[in-house]
């Protein structure tokens, strides 16, 4: 199973948000799929 597919599952709810993040209209999965844009996968 690839990693990428149940990282928000695995993630989101361990993922806190401050409240100005959450003001904007943030997610943790808004979040998480940074993250993933930013690490390189082989």
């Amino acid at each position: 199973m690839d990693v990428q597919a149940v990282v928000h599952d695995v993630l989101r709810h361990r993922i806190i948000l401050s409240f100005e993040a959450q003001a904007d209209g943030k997610t943790a999965d808004d979040f998480i799929s940074t993250l993933i844009d930013r690490v390189p996968v082989s």
